[in-house]
């Protein structure tokens, strides 16, 4: 399992195919909260409004940290669809 305590603020978040995921506003949890402004709402093959509110990505899928990014271990469409959304 990747060190996910190595997890920063502003890192990039990406999918296993490279593809831009969102931005880490903090680490909750067992997960990633991802900025409002940026939280994949732009993935080919999201569905539903991702847009004005926090999503959620769980460190189970993180594959590695790797300088200023974390790889997930699904590619960036599949990672979406475990997205959990701010309940509001």
């Amino acid at each position: 399992m990747a060190d996910t305590s190595a997890i920063q603020e502003h890192m990039e978040v990406i999918g296993a195919d490279g593809v831009h995921v969102g931005t880490v506003d903090h680490v909750e949890g067992d997960r990633i909260k991802l900025t409002k402004k940026d939280s994949g709402a732009e993935i080919e093959g999201a569905e539903g409004s991702h847009a004005g509110h926090h999503h959620f990505i769980s460190l189970g899928l993180v594959a590695e940290v790797e300088g200023d990014k974390v790889r997930l271990s699904a590619n960036a469409d599949v990672a979406i669809s475990f997205e959990e959304e701010e309940a509001g």
